[in-house]
């Protein structure tokens, strides 16, 4: 019987959430929409399929303490900790070493720790899907969304949606990947949805933990040989300054760029779950429940001839007059005012703040 784990990708501080999200205090450990946070609502939907005990949580010193004390059931050694962000190749490799250790031939179930799912039942039934083609094919299998329109802030997966293209898994739902797309602009985001075969790239992804090690020896050697190093001190004194020099080595890429669009067996299974990755306050103003002026307001606000905005003010009492479509977001010492359309542009924000050192605000 397939060994199944979860593996949770928590390592990210959200920049796009600022003035909310900070480097101690990210977006995957804060309620933004509906309750509990997103790190708990994405870890108790996978507890339906994995034990809590084969679940790990991938992250960094910084955010260790607060996701350890948000999941008490997940074993303290199992929230693995990155000393530097490298993209999600070198953090995938990192916990598919834990999990070889394990069972080799287990199956990893990848996800983002900042997803919002709407159905569960239908999400959980396609990992069943994909764990067992996972199992039996060794093929690297990911989840695609539905496109409901044209969307610049996705990655894309061109799929062959015709039968005889050496699929034998097309009766299960399963298409094989054709190619990867990376964020487009308005106008390829149209043309891709025009042709019916380009699904929104979801960032989660499921295969053997021993596949994927072998898929990233064959694609990136270097990593591979640095994750080897890592391999050899798990258990002892020497892993964590072995994780540090071999981290100081490793470059940053994506499992997407370094693997998938190179490997040769992968697959994607569509989805229509609900699905949003909740990647901007336009996004959450989105996914929102609204008032009949078209408003979500939490908090301290006061508000006259005010349309169609997103505004947040907990503790600080924000009033507006005369205003609409705009993103309001007031913390104890930070505000954010973005016209709504533009919240992309709000990591552009964080990124000066970097630059000019004022990390009190970071």
């Amino acid at each position: 019987m397939t060994q199944l784990f979860g593996v949770v990708m928590a390592g990210g501080v959200g920049t796009r959430f600022w003035p909310r999200s900070r480097e101690r205090n990210p977006k995957q450990v804060l309620e933004i929409v509906g309750k509990g946070t997103m790190i708990q609502n994405t870890v108790a939907r996978l507890a339906q399929k994995v034990p809590a005990r084969d679940i790990f949580v991938i992250t960094n010193r910084l955010q260790h303490a607060l996701i350890a004390k948000q999941l008490p059931f997940v074993s303290d050694d199992h929230i693995l900790d990155e000393p530097v962000g490298r993209n999600t190749a070198p953090c995938i490799g990192l916990a598919a070493l834990h999990i070889r250790r394990i069972a080799p031939e287990g199956v990893m179930i990848v996800l983002p720790a900042d997803h919002i799912i709407g159905n569960d039942k239908e999400f959980l039934r396609l990992l069943d899907v994909a764990a067992a083609t996972a199992a039996e094919s060794r093929s690297l299998l990911t989840i695609g969304i539905h496109p409901t329109h044209p969307e610049t802030g996705y990655g894309y997966i061109q799929v062959f949606t015709e039968p005889g293209k050496h699929n034998p898994y097309l009766d299960r739902g399963v298409l094989k990947v054709k190619t990867f797309g990376e964020k487009p602009n308005m106008q390829t985001a149209e043309q891709f949805i025009a042709s019916g075969d380009f699904l929104w790239n979801s960032g989660m992804f499921v295969w053997r933990a021993d596949v994927i090690l072998e898929e990233i020896h064959r694609c990136l050697p270097e990593l591979h040989t640095e994750l080897m190093k890592i391999d050899q001190t798990i258990g002892t004194p020497y892993y964590q300054p072995t994780v540090e020099m071999a981290y100081g080595l490793i470059r940053g890429i994506s499992i997407d760029y370094g693997v998938m669009e190179k490997a040769e067996k992968v697959y994607c299974i569509p989805g229509d779950f609900g699905w949003s990755d909740i990647g901007s306050w336009d996004e959450v103003y989105r996914q929102s429940g609204k008032d009949s002026s078209g408003n979500t307001i939490t908090g301290k606000v006061i508000q006259k001839d005010t349309r169609n905005s997103y505004i947040y003010s907990p503790d600080k009492v924000v009033a507006t007059i005369g205003v609409e479509d705009l993103i309001i977001v007031n913390t104890d010492d930070a505000l954010l005012i973005c016209k709504r359309g533009q919240s992309q542009d709000v990591k552009e924000i964080a990124d000066y703040l970097k630059r000019k050192q004022m990390h009190e605000y970071l």
